[in-house]
């Protein structure tokens, strides 16, 4: 790709103006055609430093209302969000339906550079390669249009524009050490930029602007984007076809073969309570100073006892390192974008744990079955879930997957103490009743879900909650254990008993 380019034969200065004029006009025309036709569209500028990227943005948004996009900058990263998973920055700025925003650097960048600098292994970046690839697909699978222009110039004019820019004092700041070192280390970077750009092709192609003749840059990106949104607004937002990928899986029993009786005495259940609470609290410590993120997640029957068990996990822990998200239907601003922004946004930082009572997996169970999203969409999901899980194992998090399991005759009579007692009838709705009449179509869900997306990485517990005692013990004592391992792979030691 970057090895072979050569720039394309240009017009002449008027051609070209009159051509840039002509695109940016159709822009302006696509605007409201984009916002009702819902296609969100983002744009990746990446190039080299001093190529004109921040330039080329500025031409590229001159014509369009200030409602319909964004700039966003991640390459600049706070360092209380390099405790995030490498996909974060991007993730979380990923445009609504019917808007544009455009990423001044971004994965590329963030790739390369770490790995030419020694800051992450060649596994590493070969892992951060096949999230690329994954977030990528997933995006334009549900709809995205990606855009991905590289601004590229040689190595003499990179230096002439350092040296202007140094020689200015008020824009000697633009220049990072990072770039200068860039440009003495030019030919590993072109080699590096080349081989991602060959490795990251799948979903999205790239385009190669010639920096060096910036009026040219500009005709080609508008042509990029203009004609991208032509195909999509001609096409119609894109539906990826479902897909299987080899993961490790576990087995899983069906629902209908679990047995249910478990029982515990309260004189027991106090012990083993004070007990791995207290251990649990002696781990957050541990886990906090050797920043490991910790994803436990919550789904199961409605009544089965989520709250109550989520409240004796929560309750020994510092609540200043550790958030109880509770999932509810998504907002308007959260349903115009991919299903997944949502939980990005919700991510803990290393060291913390986040506790999600609800979590992605509404989308094969009630988004499936009260059909808020297609077929295709929830079928493609078990894998992009899958995929998602494995990006969070891949930063080091312990996740975690709990399914809170009852049978009907306790959720009615719990159903039924709820109706009759005064200071609980908040938590039963008309929702409730409603869901429970669709039992068997929500039990062929789960047990396909638990099947096709529970992983080495990333397994499901099926805990038993007739008694709420039992359920709650057996649940505290899969989280010390996942911890005390992941504590002992970290450190090579856990804390005595």
């Amino acid at each position: 790709m970057l090895k072979d380019y050569e720039p394309e034969k240009t017009l002449d200065k008027s051609e070209m103006a009159e051509e840039i004029k002509a695109l940016r006009e159709k822009l302006l025309g696509q605007q409201q055609l984009i916002r009702d036709a819902k296609i969100p569209i983002l744009v990746l500028v990446e190039g080299w430093a001093a190529a004109g990227k921040g330039s080329l943005i500025k031409e590229l948004i001159s014509e369009i209302d200030p409602r319909f996009y964004h700039v966003a900058s991640p390459s600049v990263i706070p360092e209380d969000e390099m405790r995030y998973p490498f996909l974060y920055p991007y993730a979380t700025a990923i445009p609504e339906n019917g808007k544009i925003t455009f990423l001044d650097s971004g994965w590329m960048e963030a790739c390369v550079r770490k790995l030419l600098k020694r800051e992450i292994t060649h596994t590493e970046y070969n892992h951060r390669v096949r999230q690329v690839n994954e977030f990528e697909r997933q995006l334009r699978d549900g709809g995205y249009l990606i855009i991905k222009l590289f601004v590229d110039i040689g190595r003499k004019e990179q230096s002439e524009r350092l040296s202007a820019l140094l020689e200015n004092v008020d824009t000697e700041w633009r220049v990072t050490r990072e770039d200068l070192w860039q440009h003495r280390e030019y030919k590993r970077f072109r080699d590096a930029y080349n081989d991602f750009m060959e490795a990251t092709r799948q979903a999205a192609p790239w385009h190669i602007l010639d920096g060096e003749k910036r009026k040219s840059a500009v005709y080609t990106a508008l042509k990029c984007l203009v004609g991208g949104i032509e195909d999509a607004l001609r096409d119609g937002r894109y539906t990826g076809e479902p897909f299987d990928e080899a993961f490790p899986l576990l087995e899983m029993p069906h629902l209908s073969d679990v047995d249910l009786s478990p029982e515990m005495d309260d004189e027991t259940y106090k012990k083993q309570l004070k007990k791995l609470q207290g251990r649990l609290a002696e781990l957050h410590n541990v886990i906090y100073r050797k920043k490991i993120p910790v994803i436990l997640c919550y789904e199961g029957w409605d009544a089965a006892g989520k709250g109550g068990n989520i409240r004796r996990v929560a309750y020994p822990l510092d609540p200043r390192g550790c958030d109880v998200m509770p999932i509810a239907s998504p907002e308007p601003h959260e349903l115009a974008r991919q299903y997944l922004w949502r939980f990005w946004t919700r991510l803990p930082r290393s060291g913390h744990i986040c506790i999600f009572d609800r979590t992605w997996y509404g989308r094969v169970m009630v988004e499936r079955l009260e059909g808020f999203c297609s077929e295709k969409d929830w079928q493609r999901a078990y894998n992009e879930i899958n995929e998602f899980e494995r990006q969070l194992t891949d930063w080091g998090a312990v996740v975690i997957k709990f399914w809170i399991h009852i049978d009907q005759d306790t959720q009615l009579a719990r159903f039924t103490e709820r109706q009759n007692t005064p200071e609980k009838q908040w938590k039963i709705t008309d929702e409730d009743w409603r869901n429970r009449e669709k039992w068997p179509q929500y039990e062929v869900a789960v047990d396909e879900m638990l099947q096709k997306t529970s992983t080495e990485n990333a397994p499901w517990y099926i805990i038993e909650s007739n008694d709420k005692k039992y359920a709650r013990i057996k649940t505290l004592k899969i989280i010390v254990h996942a911890l005390e391992k992941a504590c002992e792979e970290k450190t090579g030691k856990v804390l005595g008993d």
